[in-house]
């Protein structure tokens, strides 16, 4: 849609007040432009017509707003960010002319409104599984603050990524990164747990249970040269990531793995009792910056 109005006028034509709109296009992660740019559509003016219809209704307070509109933006610059990078990528030649890139401009909106339906989609899914996978974890832990639920972090780390980001090219690394990503995104999706975010050479995930994490583990270490650390216990969920004393042990466990090796907690192997399908065998007490001394394990296949 054409842009039609200032700042000013897309609040006023919405129904908000001026703060609220400029809290959110802060929050949705846009620039704040100048009073008399002409840069709103009438798109704007609807989407904040349905904040306003949420905030009118009572379900919704205007923090609340905020950081659901926070979560909104920084998630979608990624996903467009990504998504741009993927088409200019797969459509340009190293050497590109204005033709080439025409040509993209052209597929892309030939392709949005595709996307846009599948976006919609997932996202509707995801919603779904993320909300479930709250809920179970707070019946299961029904004892704790709602805020802070028990389960599995875990860290995979690419071993000796510095040297190799070295001996690459540009291209070369891309591949490799990406490579690392997409395989551990799989396998941690194929378990029914979550990859949380991605660290360049190192990705962190979650799973509800110890055996789901120590399958992940599993899996993960036989795709590439890795190493894994993980602990099982209580974490703070909170803007998509996770946050405590589990993670930051995890973090710390994986230092201590020998590439190749997964490196466990107490809790996390004691988790793994009666499991046949995995072996936790103790390794030697040790500090852990931070945390204390602690007590880790080797997790293995089970070979009997």
């Amino acid at each position: 849609m054409p842009a039609r109005f200032t700042r000013t006028e897309v609040a006023a034509q919405a129904g908000v007040s001026q703060p609220l709109a400029e809290r959110i296009w802060r929050a949705l992660g846009f620039a704040q432009l100048a009073d008399d740019a002409v840069a709103f559509s009438e798109a704007d003016v609807d989407a904040l017509k349905r904040v306003r219809t949420m905030l009118d209704s009572g379900l919704l307070d205007e923090p609340t707003v905020i950081r659901m509109a926070r979560a909104l933006g920084q998630t979608t610059a990624r996903l467009a960010q990504w998504q741009a990078e993927i088409m200019i990528g797969a459509m340009l030649p190293d050497e590109p002319s204005d033709g080439d890139l025409a040509k993209v401009l052209q597929t892309a909106r030939g392709l949005l409104p595709d996307f846009e339906q599948v976006l919609i989609h997932v996202w509707r899914a995801q919603l779904a599984a993320a909300g479930t996978r709250l809920l179970t974890i707070a019946d299961i832990n029904d004892e704790l603050v709602p805020t802070r639920v028990s389960i599995a972090v875990g860290f995979a780390d690419l071993v000796s990524f510095t040297r190799r980001a070295r001996e690459l090219a540009e291209r070369e690394l891309a591949e490799l990164v990406e490579g690392f990503e997409s395989r551990a995104a799989d396998v941690v999706a194929a378990h029914g747990a979550r990859l949380v975010k991605t660290l360049g050479d190192e990705v962190l995930f979650t799973a509800p249970t110890p055996a789901q994490a120590a399958a992940i583990a599993l899996d993960l270490v036989e795709t590439g040269e890795l190493r894994i650390g993980m602990a099982y216990g209580p974490v703070l969920p909170m803007m998509g990531d996770v946050f405590g004393t589990t993670v930051n042990l995890a973090a710390r466990l994986t230092a201590i793995a020998r590439p190749g090796t997964i490196v466990v907690d107490a809790e996390l192997a004691e988790g793994l009792d009666g499991h046949d399908a995995f072996d936790a065998h103790k390794m030697r007490r040790r500090p852990a910056r931070g945390l204390g001394v602690v007590q880790p394990y080797v997790l293995r296949r089970s070979t009997h």
